[in-house]
């Protein structure tokens, strides 16, 4: 293979490596983030550590959502269970969309989610848990095994 050959495929496949660690590089806690989603993200969901969330839910008229399925724990002061893929679905079940949301799952993923759904039904004031519940339990806070 010409010299050249080989420059261009080393750069291309140092390219990539690069390229796919930054799709990575938004994992906490075995949660996953999207590319380019930061704590400040743009739209109406902001992605919080532990100690911000629990400074979140602390607050009066918050609704606390754990969007995981299948149920494996809820932090304390969870108000309901609404699993991700149904948000839109049980649209009845949600706060109005002036009330402040906190919502969780175990990493991220349903979250980030569930976030999107509810953005999308109007609600302009998401807090979400970045890791999720095995964040919050890294940062030494309790998980109830069952629902209140």
């Amino acid at each position: 293979m010409p010299a050249s050959s080989a420059t261009r495929l080393l750069v291309a496949a140092l390219s990539a490596l690069v390229l796919g660690s930054s799709a990575c590089a938004g994992a906490v806690s075995g949660g996953e983030q999207k590319p380019g989603r930061s704590d400040a993200s743009a739209g109406p969901s902001r992605l919080v550590s532990p100690a911000e969330f629990a400074t979140a839910i602390s607050k009066p008229g918050t609704a606390v959502i754990n969007v995981h399925v299948p149920f494996e724990g809820e932090i304390p002061g969870t108000d309901r269970h609404i699993p991700f893929d149904q948000v839109e679905r049980r649209r009845a079940a949600l706060p109005p969309p002036s009330r402040p949301l906190a919502i969780y799952c175990r990493t991220g993923p349903m979250s980030a989610t569930a976030a999107r759904a509810l953005a999308r039904l109007g609600y302009r004031e998401i807090t979400e848990l970045r890791g999720g519940m095995r964040a919050w339990q890294d940062s030494g806070r309790p998980l109830r095994d069952r629902p209140a």
